[in-house]
């Protein structure tokens, strides 16, 4: 993507951050800013801090992998959260160092079935 705009833009890597893995650049051009994830070129994954809670109480770890945990059961079992702050210290203790994002378009399925849309990512 960064080499097509490449072509009709001017870009420069600049240093703004967010606190996300986004890497940015200023456009030259109309002095806006783009910013880019590149997890395949950019491995982030050794300072990512973000977990991924679902509504149905399912937190994920990594986008890039499938490791969950249920928080769902230790928020009901009513004795004033410590089931549930032991549960998120146990998942949070098995955060990958990385994650699985492959492309390979000679495989019929993606790297991870979850869409990060789904996740909320």
């Amino acid at each position: 993507v960064r080499a097509k705009l490449n072509e009709s833009w001017t870009l420069t890597d600049i240093d703004y951050a967010t606190g996300g893995p986004a890497r940015y650049v200023r456009v030259k051009e109309t002095g806006g800013r783009i910013g880019f994830i590149t997890p395949l070129t950019h491995n982030f994954c050794e300072t990512c801090n973000r977990v991924r809670l679902t509504c149905t109480g399912t937190l994920y770890m990594c986008l890039g992998q499938e490791d969950a945990a249920d928080l769902r059961s230790p928020l009901r079992a009513g004795d004033g959260g410590a089931a549930l702050m032991d549960a998120i210290d146990e998942a949070i203790g098995r955060k990958p160092k990385g994650h699985d994002f492959i492309i390979d378009r000679r495989r019929a399925s993606p790297a991870s079935p979850r869409h990060m849309s789904v996740t909320g990512g």
